[in-house]
């Protein structure tokens, strides 16, 4: 199926009504041009249900994690964007790209109270400023990705080279080489 065919199924929701829908946060960082914001039903929200009911190959997933870590005495959050057909490598090239000392997945409630987003749903848009946002190199390559709306009810689909064109995204190779 291409592209094109796919974006036809989806519930897209009018950039109009993005406020209606996501985060205002969320929306305020979003690019004007190049995202497709489009509803999905709350049982298929998490990657694996996603994919197999919109079609979307989990290579085409970007899922947004929440990470915690200490660093010259203080405490941070990042949050990583990495292909759900791929591995993140935490204690590997994650901690040595953030230069962390000590890197663990962040609580789901702190997650969640950081962000301001629901979890399952949460997305490198709308991140506190302070937070560091690292894309896998991986999800470079792949010509569109669905990531996180902010919200479990919406997805968005969008080119990856609009994150790198994001000055808050930083480009690091962050996963293991597939099996």
């Amino acid at each position: 199926m291409h592209s094109h065919e796919l974006i036809q199924q989806l519930d897209v929701i009018a950039p109009e009504q993005w406020g209606a829908h996501l985060p205002a946060h969320v929306v305020e960082q979003l690019p004007a041009q190049g995202v497709t914001v489009f509803g999905v039903s709350a049982d298929a929200s998490d990657t694996a249900a996603f994919s197999e009911r919109y079609g979307f190959g989990l290579e085409d997933c970007a899922n947004t994690i929440v990470v915690r870590y200490k660093k010259d005495g203080g405490e941070h959050y990042a949050a990583l964007v990495s292909l759900g057909s791929r591995r993140l490598d935490i204690n590997g090239a994650v901690k040595a790209a953030l230069g962390a000392q000590r890197l663990s997945f962040a609580k789901r409630e702190a997650a969640v109270e950081h962000s301001g987003m629901e979890f399952g749903g949460i997305t490198a848009f709308g991140l506190p400023a302070d937070w560091r946002i690292l894309v896998d190199a991986a999800v470079m390559e792949r010509q569109q990705v669905v990531m996180g709306a902010g919200v479990r009810a919406a997805k968005l689909l969008l080119a990856p080279g609009l994150l790198r064109q994001w000055p808050r995204c930083e480009v690091a190779a962050l996963t293991l080489p597939p099996q």
